[in-house]
C-alpha cells in the first residue's frame, strides 16, 4: 500500500474493485463504510458480483470477468478526453503519458462497453468522479491480480491513479489488500524468487557481494530462483526431486488439483512445516511440527507496511518450534551453521542488511508499530509514499491493450467460474474449520448462482449441484444470490470435501507466474 488504512477516511472519493472488502477484509472495510457514511466520501465499487460494499456506492460498475483493463483504459479514455486529469503534476512527476494518450483512444464509453458490458453513462460517471476528487483512494486485491492479466491490470490502476494525481497525497494512493496477516513481511524479508530483504535484486553483483559477505559466504547465485508455480511444475516434469513447504497448503489453495496432486505424488521427498495436518501434510514423508503465531515472539509486517511486535502468549504444544528454529537446526545439519539466539537477533541481522527496515529495532517495536521504509533509529517511519517524488524518480506510465481471460464459456462449458472467499471462514481452512462455531457459521462449500440462471437451469435453491470444468468436477448446493449475475457462478475455495480449485485451471501471468483463479469455464447439472 502506498498509504496507510487510516488515510482512507481522509479520501474523497474511494474506488474499490477485485475486493469482496467485507468479507477478506472485514476490519479494514469498516474504514471504507465509515467513510462512505459519515464522512461524505464517494464510493465507486467495481465488482462482477453485488457485494456487500455495493450498497454503500455512489456508483457501482458490473464488468464482465477478465476486463479490467478495458474498463479502466476507459475511464482513462474520458479523463484525458475531458482534461479532467492534473497536468501539472503528470508534466512534474511522470513520463510515458503521450504513448497511453494513444493506446485509449480507441477505448471509447461505446467500445468499452461492448467489453465489459458496462454501460457508457456508469463509466463517464465513475471516471468524472475519480478525476474529480480532491484525494482519490484505489483499493484492490486478488480480483484484480489473480489473471493472466494480473500485471497489466495493477499497472493500468497505476495509470489511473497517477493520471489524476491522487499518488503521493494523504487520502490516495494504490492500495493492495493483502491476503494473508503477515504476507507483506514475507516478501520483504525475500519470501520471493528474484530478491533478498527489502527487494535488492540478486542478479545485483554489489548486493549479492553484501549478502555473502554478511552471511559469511564466500558467493550467491547469479540467477533468480523458481515461483511456487513454477515449482510445482517442475515437480510434476520431474525437474524438481524434493519440495520444503512451509505454512502453505497448495492441496487447497493451487489451481487444478488433480495436477497438483499428481505433481506432489512425484516428488522424492515431500515435507511440510505447519501448526495443522494439513490436507498437503498428509501427503509429506516429514512433517515439521511448528508454533502457531501466539506461542512465539517476532514481527508481523502488515498490508500497510506497518511493522508491529508480536509477544509470546503459550507455550507451544508437543515438539513443535518457532519456525525460525526449525530451520537453523536443519541448516546446521546441512553444514551451514545459523546461530541465531532468538527473533530479536534476527530483527538485528534485518537491520543491517535492509535499507528500508534499517532504522526498526526491538526498542523501538516495543512502543509502536513502523512503517518502512525507516532509514534510521530517529526515522520516523514513512506512512504515506511518494509524497515528494517517486522512489525511482519519475513515475512511468504504461500503454496496456486488454486481452481476454486464457478461458471463455463455450457450448460444452457454458458457464463463468469465479473463485473467492467468506467472512468465516478463512484460506484452506486449516485453522478457521478446527472453530465449532465458524463452522456453524458457514459448514459447507456453495454455488452461488443468479436467478436467472437457476429458473433457466431449474434449479431450487439447496438442489446439489455438479459443477465440472476441463479439469475435474464437485458437488455443492446451490445458493440463488442476488449477488451473481447471469452466466457467472461463485465458489469459496476453502472446502477439501468440495474443492473449486479441482475446477480452475493453470494458466498463468507471464511476469508474476500467478494462476487465474478468477476465471475459467465450467457446466452446472443437477446430480
Amino acid at each position: 500500500m502506498t498509504n496507510p488504512i487510516e488515510d482512507i477516511e481522509k479520501a474523497d472519493v474511494i474506488l474499490v474493485t477485485g475486493s469482496n472488502t467485507t468479507e477478506n477484509h472485514p476490519v479494514l472495510s469498516s474504514y471504507v463504510k465509515r467513510a462512505a457514511a459519515f464522512k461524505g466520501a464517494k464510493l465507486i465499487v467495481v465488482d462482477p458480483r453485488k457485494i456487500d460494499l455495493a450498497r454503500f456506492a455512489a456508483v457501482w460498475l458490473r464488468p464482465k470477468l477478465g476486463t479490467d483493463v478495458a474498463w479502466i483504459n476507459g475511464m482513462l479514455h474520458v479523463i484525458i478526453k475531458e482534461k479532467l486529469y492534473d497536468e501539472p503534476y503528470v508534466t512534474s512527476r511522470t513520463v510515458g503519458l503521450e504513448e497511453v494518450k494513444k493506446t485509449v483512444e480507441k477505448y471509447t464509453p461505446e467500445y468499452v462497453e461492448g467489453i465489459t458490458g458496462i454501460p457508457k453513462e456508469q463509466l463517464i460517471e465513475a471516471a468524472r468522479l475519480y478525476a474529480g476528487a480532491r484525494a482519490g483512494s484505489i483499493l484492490y486485491a486478488m480480483g484484480i491480480t489473480q489473471h493472466i492479466t494480473g500485471t497489466d491490470n495493477v499497472k493500468s490502476l497505476a495509470n489511473l491513479a497517477m493520471l489524476c494525481g491522487h499518488v503521493g497525497k494523504e487520502g490516495g494512493g494504490v492500495n493492495p489488500l493483502r491476503g494473508q496477516n503477515n504476507v507483506q513481511g514475507a516478501c520483504d524479508m525475500g519470501g520471493l524468487p528474484n530478491v533478498y530483504t527489502g527487494y535488492q535484486r540478486v542478479t545485483d553483483p554489489a548486493i549479492r557481494e553484501k549478502m555473502a559477505k554478511a552471511w559469511g559466504i564466500g558467493s550467491l547465485p547469479e540467477k533468480p530462483g523458481l515461483t511456487a508455480t513454477e515449482m510445482m511444475e517442475g515437480a510434476g516434469k520431474g525437474m524438481i526431486k524434493a519440495l520444503y513447504i512451509i505454512g502453505e497448503n497448495p492441496m487447497i489453495s493451487d489451481p487444478d488439483l488433480h495436477h497438483a496432486r499428481k505433481s506432489l505424488e512425484r516428488l522424492d521427498l515431500l515435507v511440510v512445516q505447519d501448526i495443522f495436518l494439513t490436507e498437503t501434510a498428509k501427503m509429506a514423508h516429514v512433517v515439521l511440527p511448528s508454533a502457531s503465531f501466539a506461542e512465539k515472539e517476532g514481527t508481523f509486517t502488515n498490508t500497510e507496511r506497518k511493522v508491529q511486535l508480536v509477544r509470546k502468549a503459550v507455550n507451544p504444544p508437543g515438539q513443535a518450534k518457532e519456525d525460525w528454529d526449525i530451520i537453523s537446526k536443519i541448516s546446521g545439519r546441512l553444514g551451514y551453521p545459523m546461530k541465531y539466539e532468538d527473533g530479536r537477533s534476527i530483527m538485528e541481522e534485518i537491520g543491517r542488511v535492509t535499507p528500508s527496515y534499517c532504522g526498526i529495532n526491538y526498542e523501538r517495536l516495543q512502543k509502536e508499530g513502523i512503517h518502512w521504509p525507516c532509514t534510521g533509529t530517529d526515522h520516523p517511519g514513512t506512512p504515506c509514499l511518494h509524497m515528494d517524488q517517486f522512489t525511482c524518480g519519475l513515475g512511468v506510465f504504461h500503454a496496456i491493450e486488454w486481452g481476454p481471460p486464457a478461458e471463455t464459456p463455450d457450448p460444452q462449458f457454458p458457464y463463468y467460474l469465479t473463485t473467492g472467499r467468506v467472512l468465516y471462514q478463512y484460506h484452506t481452512g486449516s485453522m478457521t474449520m478446527k472453530s465449532e462455531g465458524l463452522n456453524n457459521l458457514a459448514p459447507d462449500c456453495f454455488v452461488e448462482i443468479s436467478q436467472g440462471d437457476a429458473e433457466s437451469a431449474r434449479i431450487l435453491d439447496g438442489d446439489l449441484l455438479r459443477v465440472a470444468s476441463r479439469r475435474g468436477a464437485i458437488e455443492a448446493k446451490a445458493r440463488i444470490s442476488d449477488r451473481a449475475v447471469n452466466g457467472t457462478i461463485f465458489i469459496p475455495f476453502h472446502y477439501a470435501a468440495a474443492a473449486a480449485n479441482v475446477l480452475t485451471h493453470s494458466a498463468m501471468d507471464p511476469i508474476a507466474k500467478i494462476p487465474e483463479f478468477k476465471v475459467c469455464a465450467v457446466r452446472i447439472e443437477k446430480c
